[in-house]
């Protein structure tokens, strides 16, 4: 399977954000958006993860609009927002069981097992709310590996994060995309991603 973006546009408020973007992307390979504050990354991305309705233009999964063949693109696919999405009065276990639950496919690791290997299982058992924001930023990470999607969307994915979290999670793209996964990311700071096909898309100033 694939991403293609053909020709999408977003408008805010009487001026658009982008217009016109077209890319595609393929098996085995990351993708870096870039762009200056209010230039539409992040809400590119949401589109992308069908959280915004497209405004012109096409998104598909393979040959299907994303719109049309929504639980099977869903399936495919993970998110990890700028707003982590975790809720602070659960656990950190309890946010990743109430994740894989609503996803619905397994990937085998354990959840003691990802919070393990993002470096933060003795918060297996805290409420969210306890923990800092670098390691809820974890606890979000951590959905990654519990699941089967081909394609992670990552908005700021380093974001509240210390030197050796990031490069875990440089770490867990490089095996992603080199296990044939795809990756849609943005982030302030340059991935330095050394075995994996990865280009950069700089969105327009508007």
């Amino acid at each position: 399977m694939n991403l293609k973006v053909e020709n999408l546009s977003c408008e805010r408020n009487e001026r658009y954000l982008f217009t016109g973007l077209s890319f595609e992307l393929g098996c085995g390979e990351l993708i870096q958006i870039d762009g200056s504050n209010g230039s539409g990354k992040t809400t590119l991305l949401r589109m992308v993860s069908g959280l915004l309705p497209v405004y012109e233009g096409t998104i598909r999964w393979g040959n299907s609009p994303i719109n049309e063949s929504r639980p099977e693109y869903m399936s495919e696919l993970v998110f990890v927002g700028h707003k982590n999405g975790i809720k602070d009065e659960l656990t950190a276990d309890e946010n990743l069981r109430i994740d894989q639950s609503l996803n619905g496919r397994q990937s085998g690791v354990s959840y003691v097992q990802a919070l393990e290997q993002l470096g933060i299982a003795q918060c297996q058992h805290q409420l969210c709310r306890e923990l800092s924001a670098g390691q809820r930023q974890r606890v979000a990470l951590a959905r990654l590996l519990i699941s089967v999607a081909a394609l992670w969307v990552l908005d700021e994915p380093l974001t509240a994060l210390d030197r050796t979290a990031q490069e875990i999670v440089r770490e867990l793209l490089e095996e992603h995309v080199r296990g044939g996964g795809l990756a849609l990311i943005t982030s302030h700071q340059d991935m330095e991603l050394h075995e994996q096909t990865k280009r950069t898309i700089r969105l327009g100033d508007g």
